[in-house]
């Protein structure tokens, strides 16, 4: 795949896109923070994220979950001991590849993934304040785009 040459910055002075999108991403990882916090859960925002996508997924790999949470496996590992050691994920090893884990949500893990979905819910409600359902639909669908455009395989 060839990559078309950058266009030329545009004396526009306000943020650029990546600047932008990484100050929205800060700005939810901190709000998430903070209600997992008064929730009573004082987990990061990367815990958030693993919790979620276990509860949303099957037979997933470590590799997949640290891809989701933006960790390198080493870190998703440590990850994963610590919310071993708070009871809220199991790791067994698949019986058909030893070197293979699987990991799922504990009983204690559902329960609070139950409670945290919320925070995220308050958190996505708090980011799109003011926003219509036809204004929502379109981020959305606009960010999409983006981020289909930049993907190297059009996904």
């Amino acid at each position: 795949m060839t990559i078309p040459p950058c266009p030329v910055a545009s004396t526009h002075s306000g943020p650029t896109l990546g600047l932008l999108i990484r100050q929205l991403r800060d700005g939810i990882w901190e709000r998430m923070e903070h209600e997992l916090a008064l929730a009573g859960h004082p987990l990061t925002f990367s815990q958030y994220v693993t919790i979620k996508k276990l509860a949303m997924s099957t037979n997933i790999s470590v590799t997949d979950l640290a891809r989701t949470a933006e960790l390198n496996p080493g870190a998703m590992t440590r990850l994963l001991d610590k919310l071993e050691a708070k009871g809220l994920v199991t790791r067994v090893a698949d019986p058909a590849d030893r070197r293979a884990l699987h990991i799922h949500l504990t009983e204690a893990g559902l329960n609070i993934w139950r409670d945290i979905k919320q925070c995220g819910e308050r958190v996505l409600e708090f980011a799109l304040t003011g926003l219509s359902r036809d204004e929502r639909d379109q981020l959305m669908h606009l960010l999409e785009r983006v981020r289909h455009n930049l993907s190297p395989t059009g996904d």
